[in-house]
């Protein structure tokens, strides 16, 4: 048994869950104050990353200066997907996206210095370089969900109202998922960032984009295989009024939260399997 582990059974589910929370929170505050020491440079490298991004939507914005639709979708349906996924996106990647430096960790052997700590794994490895100028990403998002909530001709209704947010905290907490996920694959590949990369970065430039252009082997498989389809195609289609490329019934858009439940519960499974199969470098 790792040494990492041996304190855990002590512990109720309830309790490891909550220091856990509390370590990524201090590890955090701690990445922030070393950060806000420096403003100006938290500024230039928050705002290079609002920039980098916004250059997705001015690539959206130059198709529609060439065509009215996008696969049967006007500007602000698809600034509609576009803020969603963005967002969701950026907050998972503020939270959790230190997670892609696991596999350099395994590699060099400086992981076992986390497992020797009274702290899970998990949170350590989370928090590790919190990069709060991924902020940027998050605000470009909602900028462009602003613009569409503003220009969409929508009859709003109560639970179309309460499926918007309901859309960027499952997102994110898919997208969550999906990272913890992969870094547990980067216990055995050990040099899988990017394989974890396409599913992340990879996915959120999928979901900018309608369902109608693409095929629809993709889209079942965003679906029932890595549902990131939830993170904001299923709930979107029934805020806008669209129907489901696939013929899926209109529950299946209240469906976010529960997926990312399950996805949440077996990415926790498939951390805990990798943590238990890591024996060090050897050296």
């Amino acid at each position: 048994m790792d040494s990492a582990e041996l304190w855990i059974p002590r512990l109720s589910r309830r309790e490891a869950l909550r220091d856990g929370l509390r370590a990524y929170g201090l590890i955090v505050a701690m990445w922030m104050r070393s950060t806000m020491a420096y403003r100006a440079s938290f500024a230039m490298t928050a705002f290079g990353n609002f920039s980098a991004t916004a250059f997705d939507f001015v690539t959206i914005l130059l198709m529609f200066s060439h065509v009215d639709a996008l696969g049967g979708y006007s500007l602000p349906e698809v600034a509609f997907l576009y803020g969603t996924s963005a967002t969701a996106f950026g907050l998972a990647d503020l939270l959790l996206g230190s997670m892609d430096r696991l596999g350099r960790r395994v590699r060099d052997g400086t992981l076992d210095t986390l497992l020797l700590r009274p702290v899970p794994v998990l949170a350590q490895v989370a928090a590790d370089r919190f990069a709060l100028r991924r902020l940027g990403r998050v605000l470009q998002g909602l900028l462009v969900l602003v613009y569409a909530l503003v220009a969409l001709d929508i009859d709003w209704t109560a639970v179309r109202v309460l499926l918007v947010p309901m859309m960027l905290l499952s997102g994110a907490a898919i997208f969550a998922a999906v990272f913890v996920a992969g870094a547990a694959f980067q216990f055995w590949a050990q040099d899988a960032s990017e394989v974890q990369n396409s599913f992340t970065y990879g996915g959120t430039t999928l979901l900018q984009y309608p369902p109608t252009v693409f095929a629809k082997d993709l889209v079942r498989g965003v679906t029932f295989l890595v549902p990131l389809a939830f993170v904001n195609w299923m709930p979107a289609l029934y805020v806008l009024g669209r129907e489901d490329p696939l013929g899926l019934p209109d529950f299946v858009a209240f469906l976010p939260p529960v997926v990312a439940v399950v996805c949440c519960a077996l990415a926790g499974v498939a951390w805990r399997l990798g943590l238990r199969s890591y024996r060090s470098t050897g050296s």
